[in-house]
């Protein structure tokens, strides 16, 4: 893999694990929450995509709007599931298994339908990854862990999220690599329809939106600076590299978002959530080598 696309990847990783942790202590923020802190995205970095549209010798054209408004689309079920997962299960489960199942759905679709082929070290690597993932997210709950039916719930957010992931990194890799979108462009008039799309229910809630403002005004902006920073670097990666390696390179965040959850959180299994995350960091090695 590309050196200067997996430093970004990597750098992508670091940032999207704290941005996560801090959408875990709001806990059941809802849709309410997810619009302010894309809101926040939009008002920092829609005025730069304009900027940089005005500047870029590249014309405008319709087909970028439409890819925007679909990206907005699957970021806005995105965030509204991964906040509900975190509403009603732990970090440690959500968190990995989100991060899990979107790669291996990327590698899948990529592989079987675009045609990539990211050789023999990226396919090890890809699915060292998805075993550590799995490692890290299976098991049976530690003694005075989480109750069954949170670990369940858990499970779930954890995948339906996972199929988001997969869903915006097929399609956004499609918008910058063969529409030739400029990412800072796409990701600015994304950024503007996410906050628009959710602006009705957040009218609807302004009294719940307000409160949250109040009391979680360092997370939202947090996530709101931090996740568009992650996926920026993300998406000049797809630039230069394969989703099929692009998507199980981000997965050093699931070693982060880990320890977090354990040395932070106090959440449970922290022999098996370790030894996941260094199968994670040896699937991350082979890809370095694809």
């Amino acid at each position: 893999m590309n050196g200067w696309a997996l430093s970004l990847v990597l750098v992508a990783a670091v940032v999207h694990a704290f941005w996560n942790f801090s959408a875990k202590r709001v806990g059941d923020g809802g849709a309410p929450f997810v619009f302010l802190y894309y809101t926040v995205s939009a008002i920092v970095f829609a005025p730069a995509a304009a900027v940089f549209l005005m500047l870029d010798p590249q014309r405008p054209q319709w087909t970028w709007l439409l890819a925007a408004l679909v990206t907005a689309a699957l970021h806005v079920a995105y965030g509204i599931v991964l906040q509900r997962g975190y509403a009603v299960g732990d970090l440690s489960v959500v968190y990995p298994l989100a991060r899990g199942t979107g790669p291996l759905l990327s590698v899948l679709v990529a592989v079987l339908f675009l045609g990539e082929d990211p050789g023999l070290p990226g396919l090890v690597g890809a699915l060292l990854v998805i075993a550590g993932v799995l490692v890290v997210s299976g098991g049976a709950p530690a003694e005075g862990g989480a109750p069954p039916a949170r670990r369940r719930a858990g499970v779930f957010y954890g995948v339906l999220t996972g199929v988001m992931i997969a869903g915006y990194t097929l399609w956004d890799a499609h918008s910058v690599t063969e529409l030739a979108i400029p990412p800072m462009v796409y990701f600015g008039s994304g950024a503007l329809a996410q906050s628009l799309l959710l602006a009705p229910q957040a009218l609807r809630e302004r009294a719940r939106v307000a409160r949250l403002w109040r009391e979680h005004r360092r997370e939202v902006l947090t996530i709101g600076l931090l996740s568009p920073v992650a996926y920026l670097l993300v998406l000049f990666a797809l630039r230069i590299a394969p989703v099929s390696l692009v998507a199980p390179a981000r997965e050093l965040s699931i070693v982060l978002g880990g320890l977090a959850a354990w040395r932070v959180l106090g959440e449970t299994n922290a022999v098996r959530r370790l030894a996941g995350s260094v199968v994670v960091l040896a699937g991350i090695a082979a890809i370095a080598m694809a």
